[in-house]
Order: structure tokens, then sequence, then C-alpha cells
């Protein structure tokens, strides 16, 4: 039901309400999802009930029906799997994305596009929560698809600008190319499981009858990480450069993860995403489609533990991205753009955490699902509370603005509270969950990552306040700072709500509800071996950008100039985006996309015009054949008379 409420919102708005009235249009579409999160929050309820705290967590599907026959024994069903979570990504996807369509109701006010805007956010809504309860691969792969033709519209939602329609395409073709990763992956966990079907079904069926899995398939969660599957697959021969067949298809799944949750090198087109609305940011780039990835990796950890090395991909793309993120989102200067860094880096955060868990060391996995669970609620308040300045300021470059603590109070002290929570800074929620994926390295061994985690928060911390410093103190910098006003109502009651959520959601025991083996060693508390030198490194973060920031802004321009060819480096994101142009323009398009072209007209396109030319030729030669006339008739029947009487004279003589 909570998947199909926003899905009969989408066609009833988008073909009924929206042609009537735009304004009945976003209350529909904005009450459907709001009775999707009551829903969501019973299930909830309702879950831990059946199955409390501290207790064993099953994957029970709630309702299926088979959709995809195949064959005898192969088929795919479509239906509603719950666990630890996928309770907790209905919760964090319904809610955040209720409280972004309240606020959107002030926000696209007076737009010509509002019923078409509430439309795709319902699409995405939908498309979202289906992955999310998807109780096979399949079902999770086509709602993965469905989620990035979504968010290519909602990109793309100011087609009139060539930047959205360039940002909407980048998005779409980055994640395409990772997409035919995880699909291959598909193919191969699909067909390989499918060999050993057979034999392992009658045991694993019984099993997953138990949790309401009536026909077990093979595209199934249940049967994919099951440990009997996982040794049938990592024993199997070698797959490429010698791993094993089941490393090569968790890479290639995780390929499919990367793209949706912009891991580096795949991280490109997420910045760009800043040119949509900026509640389609808040949405997209705090509890949706960029956390998509991390959730994917999360479901199949069984399989990515089981083969190690894909693990240790997962690993290094994580900390690498967090800090190559972190890093670029020290210069930037639209806002936007800085909270799109942002997440970039606190994504490759919640990949290191589940690249650090292993079956001995589980603490990642619980980690990974903390800071997905915060970081949804405090950077979805960062991006509004972006999306209010804007809207007062009517720009997005921070050296516009200044000065807005007195005349946006409550937009000030929201905003302020998301920058203490994502630093870090107790009793915020970014406390907690960011020094348990800190405890989750150090204790797992990882001290290289622990370390890299360590200098993010400190990052972290620093670009974070330099935002506010900037935004939010000092001297008006421009004409339109000078007049902001505060958000109506229908906007801040919004931010209000994740403000406060932002700073008590730390104190949920996580460990007690979403863990990931037997013991995960969850314990919910402070650690001070992690919390004294993370808050340190954080107070040293928001120490620095207060002396650049708050007061001279000359210390920033002469810092800046001091680092010179290194600061205008990381300033244009280490050309990394240059870079694909290059290879795309100057390598890909003229030595390989021009020859495939001149084939495909001259080869493939001439074979099919001359099979064509001989067809019309030969019916000009044949048309005399058959004329109607009987006079032609006649010569003919006289003409081939005389020829056979000639043959057969011929033989005679």
């Amino acid at each position: 039901m909570i998947p199909a409420l926003p899905f009969v919102s989408f066609i009833a708005v988008g073909l009924c309400v929206r042609p009537l009235s735009n304004k009945a249009a976003g209350l529909v579409a904005t009450l459907s999802i709001v009775a999707a999160a009551l829903c969501a929050w019973l299930v909830a309820w309702e879950y831990y009930r059946l199955y409390p705290p501290d207790a064993a967590h099953p994957a029970i599907v709630a309702w299926s029906f088979e959709w995809l026959p195949y064959d005898d024994g192969l088929a795919v069903a479509a239906g509603v799997l719950l666990d630890p979570i996928a309770v907790l990504l209905l919760v964090v996807v319904t809610t955040v994305s209720a409280l972004i369509h309240i606020y959107s109701l002030g926000y696209m006010r007076g737009d010509g596009g509002y019923g078409r805007f509430f439309t795709y956010m319902n699409l995405f809504t939908f498309s979202m929560l289906g992955l999310v309860v998807a109780p096979n691969i399949v079902q999770m792969y086509v709602c993965w698809e469905l989620v990035g033709v979504s968010s290519f519209l909602l990109i793309g939602f100011y087609y009139t600008k060539p930047s959205a329609v360039a940002a909407a395409k980048k998005a779409f073709i980055v994640t395409r190319f990772a997409d035919l990763g995880f699909l291959v992956g598909i193919l191969l966990l699909g067909y390989h499981g499918y060999g050993s079907f057979a034999e392992l079904s009658p045991a694993i069926g019984r099993e997953a009858a138990a949790l309401g899995v009536e026909n077990l398939q093979a595209f199934d969660f249940h049967y994919l990480t099951h440990p009997e599957v996982l040794a049938r697959l990592q024993a199997a021969g070698a797959g490429f450069m010698g791993l094993s067949l089941l490393t090569v298809a968790m890479v290639l799944v995780f390929m499919g993860a990367a793209g949706k949750s912009a891991m580096f090198p795949l991280h490109i087109w997420l910045p760009d995403a800043m040119e949509g609305p900026t509640p389609v940011s808040a949405l997209i780039h705090a509890a949706t489609m960029v956390v998509a990835g991390v959730y994917l990796v999360a479901r199949l950890m069984p399989g990515f533990a089981a083969s190690g090395d894909a693990l240790m991909v997962v690993m290094a793309a994580g900390a690498f991205t967090s800090l190559f993120a972190a890093v670029i989102g020290t210069t930037q200067d639209d806002i936007k753009r800085v909270l799109a860094f942002s997440t970039l880096s606190q994504l490759g955060y919640m990949m290191l955490a589940l690249g650090v868990c292993s079956a001995a060391h589980p603490l990642g996995y619980t980690a990974s699902m903390f800071h997905l669970f915060t970081h949804a609620f405090f950077k979805a308040l960062l991006f509004l509370c972006a999306g209010a300045v804007i809207h007062a300021v009517h720009s997005n470059i921070i050296w516009e603005m200044g000065g807005l603590a007195r005349k946006m109070p409550i937009t000030h002290a929201t905003f302020l509270a998301a920058t203490l929570a994502i630093a870090g800074i107790w009793p915020c929620a970014g406390f907690f969950s960011k020094d348990e994926i800190l405890r989750a390295a150090l204790e797992s061994g990882h001290t290289v990552v622990f370390a890299t985690a360590l200098l993010v928060a400190g990052l972290t911390a620093f670009y974070m306040f330099r935002i506010y410093f900037v935004a939010f103190w000092g001297t008006h910098r421009s004409p339109q700072a000078e007049h902001a006003r505060e958000a109506p109502a229908v906007m801040w009651v919004p931010l209000v709500a994740l403000a406060a959520v932002s700073v008590v959601a730390g104190f949920v025991p996580m460990g007690s509800f979403v863990s990931w083996g037997e013991a995960h060693g969850g314990r919910h508390g402070i650690d001070l071996r992690i919390a004294i030198p993370a808050t340190a490194i954080a107070l040293l973060g928001i120490a620095l950008a207060w002396f650049f920031h708050a007061g001279d802004s000359a210390r920033a321009a002469r810092a800046a100039a001091a680092l010179g060819v290194l600061y205008r480096t990381v300033k244009r994101k280490f050309y990394v985006d240059e870079a694909y142009l290059f290879v795309t323009k100057r390598l890909i398009f003229p030595y390989i996309a021009r020859p495939i072209a001149w084939f495909d007209r001259h080869a493939v396109d001439g074979g099919v015009n001359l099979s064509g030319w001989i067809a019309r030729t030969a019916g000009r030669a044949c048309r005399h054949l058959q004329t109607g006339q009987v006079q032609t008739y006649g010569v003919w029947f006289v003409g081939g008379m005389l020829f056979v009487l000639l043959v057969v004279w011929a033989a005679l003589a």
C-alpha cells in the first residue's frame, strides 16, 4: 500500500487533477505522501512489535504475486520485502519526502510547471519505495531504472534552460553506463545461481517459506544471499583476471551502486544535478536516489562479505570519494554545489563503513545505516534552508549573501542546527553516526581508512561553517540580501521539524534495530577514544572557518593566493570534468563514434539500400510482363511458341 499511494497519486494528478487545478494537484500529491509516511511509521511499529529490538529481525515477504513467468521453475515475483533496512528506508524516504512536498507548496508557488513538478515528485517517490521493498533483484532493477527516469525529469525540470537540459542528460548517461554493469552482474548471479537452483531450492525454500516466500525463485534475495548459494558462486571457476565468479558479479553490481551514489569516478553528474529546483536537490541528494547505491550494497552484504575482494573495492571507493569531495567542497562558491559535494563525501562515509564490515567486525553495517538515517534529515534540512535563502536573495552564490541571521532568524537557527549535526558536534545526530563509522573502521583494523575518515570530519566542519559564516554573519553583500525576508510558514515549518529530528535522531539506539550477523557489537553510546579526537578535529575545522570567513574576508583571499595552482586545481574539481570532455570529444567521438557512424550509414544502411535498389530495378524490368494489354500477351505468346518450336527443331535436326 505504501508504494501504491504515490503511484495512484501520480496517475490521478498527472491525468486528471493537474489539467483542472495546479493548486489541487499540489495538495493531492502532498496528502498522498503524508499518508504514505503515516503508513510507513505504522509498518515500522508493527514490525518491531512482532520482532522487538535486540531480538532476531527476519526478512519477511509480506505480499507477492507471480509477475514474469519465464519457464517451468523460473519466474520473477513482484512483492514487498520487509526487514530492518527496508523498514528504515520506508520511514526515511516517506518522512523526508512528505516534508519536502509540504515545503514545495510554498517554494514552487507561482511556477509555471507547478502541477507537473508534483506529478514527477510522486513518480520519483513511488519508484524509490518500489526499489526499497523489492523482494528480488529484478524488481529492484526495474524500480532502479524508474528512479533514473524520474530523476532525469526532475533535474531537467526547467527544460528551457540549456544548463538544466545538459545536467539531466549528463546524469542519465553516466548512470546508464553504471547500470549496464549492474545488469551484467544481475545476469551473472541469476544464470549461475539458477544452475544450482534445482539442487539447493528445496532446502532453502523450506527456510524461506517460514518467512512468507511461497514460491522461491532464483532471483530472490532469500536465495541469492543464502550461504550455500554464495559458497557455490565463490567456488566457481575463475571469472576474470583470476577473480572468482562471485567477486566479478559483486564488483559489477557495485558499479551500478557507484553510479547511483556518485562514487568516484562516476560522481560527475551529481554537482550538475543542482540545476533542478531546490526541493528536488533535497529529495534526490538526501534520502532517496543517492542512497539507493548504499542500500543496494547493504541488501547484498552477504555476497560482498563472502567475496572479500569486492568489499575492498567498496571500502576504497568510499574512502577516496569522501576525501576527494570534501577537499573540493572547501573551495566552491555556489551554496547548492557545496552541499552537493558534501553529499558525495557523506555517501563515501556510508560506503567505507560498509567496506570495513565483515563477519568478524559487522559494526560497519549498522554504522552505515545509522549515518544514512541521520544524514537524510540534516542534509534535507540543509538543502531546504539553502532553498529558503536562494528564494530570499535570488542567488546561489554565497558571496552575494551575508547578514542573513537577522533577516531570516528561523532559517538561520535551523541551518545552524543542521550544520552542527553534519559537523558531528554533540548532541546532534551526526555526532553519534559519524563516530560509529570511525569506531567501525578502527576496530576492524583499517587504520588508514580511520585516519582518512577523521580528516574528512575536520574538512566537513570547515566547509559547512564556511557557508554558515559567509551567508549568515557579517554585513549584507548585496541589495537582495539587505532586503531578504523570512520564508513563509509553509516553508519554515518543515525546516523546524527537520531541525528537531537532526538534533535528537542520534539518540536512537540503531544497533538494537538494524544489525547484520549474529553479534553486531553495536553498543550505543559515546566511545571517548573516538569522540575526543573527532570532536577536536571538528572544532578545529570550525575555528579555521571562523578565522578565514567570520571576520576579515581578505584572509581567505590571501590564503587562496598563497596556495596558487593547488587552490585553482581544487576549485576546478581537479579537472575531472575536463578530462571526461577530452576523452569523449577528442578520443571517443572522432576515433570510435565517427567510424562506427560511418560504418552504420554506409555499410549497414548501404546494404539495406542496396537490397531495396535491387528490388526496385528487378520490378522495373519485370513490370513489362504484366501490362494488362492483350496485344502484349499475344506477342509474348507467339514469341514463346516460336522459341519452343525453334528449340524442338534444333534438337531434331
